[in-house]
């Protein structure tokens, strides 16, 4: 895994990958850097489950995850703890086996979990939505 970051002047820098995609970075006036690691952390998380759920064929029609994280008063300002919240629609009835798919990816297949897990405790909550609406 490669990224190269270029200073495009204040606090603004511009992220590239070999494949030619890009992010914008910038502490004042966008994502900052911690925020595209809470941003990286839903993602990722994300991408498992989707997986994890299709495979299990478990209908849903839609998934929403919030992360948040506490920060140290004191510099460096690290995160103490990291709050997720999924909602997703789907039926009642499939509430096990979405737990089921999101501790898998938070305890087995998220990299990134397994990186901030080693110094911030990972809590979720899960909220299940009418998959009517």
């Amino acid at each position: 895994m490669k990224t190269t970051t270029v200073w495009k002047g204040g606090s603004a820098y511009e992220s590239t990958q070999p494949n030619g995609a890009s992010i914008s970075i910038n502490a004042t006036a966008g994502f900052s850097p911690k925020a595209l690691l809470l941003s990286g952390l839903a993602g990722c998380t994300g991408v498992d489950i989707v997986d994890i759920l299709e495979k299990m064929r478990v209908p849903f029609a839609a998934l929403e995850i919030e992360a948040e994280a506490g920060q140290t008063d004191t510099h460096p300002k690290v995160f103490t703890g990291i709050g997720i919240t999924y909602k997703i629609r789907t039926a009642e009835e499939n509430r096990d086996k979405v737990v089921k798919a999101i501790e898998l990816s938070l305890e087995k297949y998220c990299g990134v979990a397994a990186m901030l897990r080693k110094n911030s405790e990972i809590r979720y909550t899960l909220q299940l939505q009418n998959p009517e609406a």
